[in-house]
C-alpha cells in the first residue's frame, strides 16, 4: 500500500513487538493497514497519514476529524497484532519527538518545526500542527515523527462551523505561528508588483491566512498567540496592514498586543531582522522582550574546515554572477552577489538561495566561491547537528531559509514560558 510518506516509513513489512514498545513506524503501518480499509469522511481519507501520526503521540485520544469509537478500534488493532493489552510506542530515531507538557501548543504554517524545537525546549508538548508544503512535511516527519495536517483552510474555510473548529482542532495554550512572509517581504512585494499580482492582504492565497489564526484563536481562545514575519510587516501599506493585524488582536479578540524587532545576529552568524507579536488573553499580564544585545557573531564562526566540492560554483556560473552584478550595479536595480565578508554576519539567507547561492557566497583558496553547506545553512538558523535536513539539497535550503531562527524563538519563549502560569 502506496501512501504519499510510505518512503519514510521503510520498505520492510511490520515487525511485530515481542515485548516492550512498539515502535512508530510499526505502529504506523499497522493502524494505516486498518484505517485503509474503514469507510471514512473524505476530509478524514485525505488526512489519514497526519491523523494516524497525530494519534500514535497520544493513543488514548480519540483521532482527530474522526471520533473515539475509531481510536478503540485501532488500539484494538495493535493490542491483537501484539497479543497483549498493555500498549507502548517508542519513537527512537526521532530527534526531537518530546512527551513533556508543561503546556500545550499548536503548530501552525509548521515548516521544520523552528516554533517547535523552541516551545518543547521550556516543556511545550504540541498537540496540532499544519503545513501545506509536501517537502517541509516530510522533513517535519523525520525529526518530530508527526505529518502535520495540510493547508490549515481545511479547518478554517468560511464553509467550516465553528463547531467543527472546536472540535477537531486540540485545546491549546500557546498559538504558535510563522504565517507566510512573502505578500508582506520586501522581495515578495516588488516580485507581486512587477507581475501585476495583489500583495499584504490583497493577495488571496497567502495574505489572508492572519485572519485563519485569529479564527482559531476567536474559538480556542489560547492563553497566548505567538507569531512571526518579516520586518516590512511594519511598513507595508504606509503601516495599514500591521495596524489592521494589531487592531484584530486587540479589540476583535480582546487580547493585548506586544512586539518587538529582532535581528538574529547576536545569537546566530546571519543579519535576520524579523517582527516577533506575543498576545495575551489576560490584560492584566505584559510581556517584556528579553534583550538581543551584543556582539554580532562572525559567519567564520559556523563554516566547515574541509566542505565537499559539490558547493564550489563552476567557473561558468560565477563570471555569470559577475555579469549580472556588474549590469545591475549599472542599471540600479536588481540583486547582486558578492563574496561574503567571513568576520561579519552572513546577509539573510532566503528560500531562494538553493538557486546560485548569491546571497551567501563563502570565498574560497580557489578562487571560485563556494555555497553554504547544508550543515552550515542549519547552524545559520540554530538548528543543531541532531536534527535531519531534508535529503533533497534544493528543499534543504529552502526549508532553512524560510524557517525562523530557532535560537531568537527559544529566548522569546524561555520568558514566555514564565509567565504561562500567571495568565487566566
Amino acid at each position: 500500500m502506496r501512501t504519499p510518506f510510505a518512503g519514510f516509513f521503510g520498505a520492510n513489512g511490520i515487525h511485530l513487538p515481542k515485548a516492550g514498545a512498539w515502535h512508530f513506524k510499526d505502529a504506523y503501518r499497522t493502524v494505516l493497514q486498518k484505517a485503509s480499509s474503514e469507510k471514512l469522511p473524505e476530509l478524514a481519507s485525505r488526512e489519514l497519514p497526519s491523523i494516524i501520526t497525530h494519534w500514535l503521540h497520544d493513543i488514548n485520544s480519540s483521532p482527530l476529524l474522526l471520533d473515539e469509537a475509531t481510536g478503540i478500534r485501532w488500539r484494538n488493532t495493535l493490542q491483537e497484532a501484539a497479543g497483549r493489552k498493555d500498549l507502548s510506542i517508542s519513537f527512537s530515531g526521532y530527534p526531537f519527538y518530546s512527551a513533556k507538557s508543561s503546556f500545550r501548543f499548536i503548530d501552525l504554517f509548521a515548516g521544520i518545526g523552528g516554533f517547535r524545537i523552541a516551545l518543547q525546549a521550556y516543556g511545550g508538548k504540541c498537540v496540532f500542527s499544519s503545513e501545506w508544503d509536501m517537502k517541509a512535511k516530510e522533513t517535519y516527519l523525520q525529526n518530530y515523527a508527526e505529518i502535520p495536517f495540510g493547508d490549515i483552510k481545511l479547518f478554517t474555510d468560511p464553509n467550516v462551523s465553528d463547531d467543527f473548529i472546536e472540535n477537531n482542532i486540540p485545546d491549546h495554550d500557546v498559538l504558535a505561528a510563522g504565517f507566510p512572509c512573502q505578500p508582506f517581504s520586501l522581495a515578495g512585494v516588488s516580485a507581486r508588483n512587477s507581475l501585476g499580482k495583489k500583495h499584504g492582504f490583497y493577495c488571496k492565497v497567502q495574505g489572508t491566512l492572519f485572519f485563519d489564526i485569529a479564527r482559531i484563536a476567536s474559538i480556542k481562545r489560547p492563553k497566548v498567540i505567538f507569531m512571526e514575519n518579516v520586518k516590512n510587516l511594519i511598513s507595508h501599506e504606509n503601516g495599514k496592514t500591521f495596524e489592521t493585524i494589531r487592531d484584530v488582536i486587540k479589540n476583535n479578540l480582546g487580547y493585548s498586543f506586544f512586539w518587538k524587532e529582532v535581528d538574529s545576529c547576536t545569537l546566530v552568524p546571519q543579519r535576520r531582522k524579523r517582527i516577533y507579536m506575543i498576545c495575551i488573553r489576560d490584560s492584566k499580564i505584559a510581556y517584556f522582550f528579553p534583550s538581543f544585545g551584543g556582539k554580532a557573531r562572525p559567519l567564520s564562526s559556523i563554516l566547515e574546515s574541509n566542505p565537499e566540492s559539490k558547493y564550489t560554483l563552476s567557473r561558468k556560473m560565477w563570471r555569470g554572477h559577475q555579469k549580472r552584478t556588474r549590469r545591475n550595479l549599472q542599471r540600479g536595480t536588481g540583486f547582486t552577489a558578492n563574496l561574503a565578508d567571513i568576520s561579519k554576519p552572513a546577509n539573510t539567507i532566503v528560500a531562494r538561495y538553493y538557486k546560485d547561492g548569491k546571497e551567501c557566497l563563502i570565498p574560497t583558496k580557489s578562487g571560485l566561491p563556494r555555497m553554504l553547506t547544508i550543515r552550515e545553512a542549519a547552524k545559520l538558523q540554530g538548528y543543531d547537528g541532531r536534527f535531519k535536513p531534508h535529503p533533497s539539497r534544493s528543499s534543504a535550503y529552502k526549508q532553512f531559509g524560510n524557517s525562523v531562527s530557532v535560537p531568537v524563538v527559544k529566548k522569546i519563549a524561555c520568558k514566555l514560558s514564565m509567565i504561562l502560569g500567571q495568565i487566566s
